[in-house]
């Protein structure tokens, strides 16, 4: 019995199980875009990839700062936007320009650009994050160059999201970018739209106030448009809506 016991724990020992990965394969699919990406390309990157936990409150880079890593939410939020100096002798004030939740790339083109970050970022609660060192990544890419366009759709990407950002806080009223990012975040049933951002994330992506987004959240349940349940939003009539924000 003491032999087999034993010859159990050599075994155990020659092989040890194999390390969790440090970041899931699905997670890296979120970030690069489908197809799943090939064995020695997530090789690459699990060896590239640093990943550092943060507090509610954290700041995570600031305007300005030497940029030389990709970096990406895991999981948690991440609010961007500029830091301002209050009174003296008052805590600096965080203005939350834009929240992004993981797993979702936070600056994935400052690096590139050799210039440094073009915002300020702080989390917004517990958060996870993920860092490429460019560097690293510039090699990878000589590697497997198929890499080379999937970073360049995920760039391209975000700027068609921010250029639609744009658009229609220049060309919306409020009301009308609200029934847009309701109908964008809606799923393809069109039903419901679980909030993920708290009420004041969510005015501030859409440049207004908590007061007025209270205000307009309900003026459309007053219409019969949505329904309200805690953290769910429920879509009454997509037609209506969809009229609303093109309207």
């Amino acid at each position: 019995m003491t032999t087999l016991i034993l010859d159990k724990v050599l075994t155990s020992a020659a092989h040890p199980p194999a390390a969790a990965p440090l970041v899931p394969a699905s997670v890296w699919s979120t970030l690069f875009g489908p197809p799943r990406l090939a064995a020695d390309e997530l090789r690459g990157l699990q060896e590239l990839a640093q990943v550092r936990s943060l507090c509610s409150g954290a700041c995570v880079f600031k305007r300005g700062e030497s940029a030389d890593t990709l970096v990406a939410v895991l999981e948690g939020a991440v609010g961007l936007g500029a830091h301002a100096s209050g009174a003296p002798g008052s805590a600096t004030q965080f203005h939350l320009e834009r929240a992004v939740h993981g797993p979702q790339w936070l600056d994935n083109s400052s690096a590139w650009l050799e210039k440094g970050r073009s915002q300020d970022a702080q989390a917004l609660m517990s958060a996870c994050l993920l860092e490429l060192p460019v560097s690293g990544v510039r090699v990878l890419l000589t590697r497997h160059p198929v890499m080379s366009e999937r970073l360049l759709q995920c760039l391209a990407q975000s700027v068609q999201n921010l250029t639609g950002a744009a658009h229609d806080l220049m060309a919306k009223d409020a009301q009308k970018r609200l029934a847009t990012w309701l109908l964008q975040r809606s799923p393809a049933s069109g039903e419901e739209v679980a909030l993920r951002e708290r009420k004041r994330e969510l005015a501030a992506q859409l440049a207004i106030t908590p007061e007025t987004l209270s205000r307009l959240l309900r003026q459309l349940m007053s219409a019969g448009l949505i329904e309200v349940r805690g953290y769910t939003i429920k879509l009454l009539n997509l037609a209506a809506l969809q009229t609303l924000a093109q309207g």
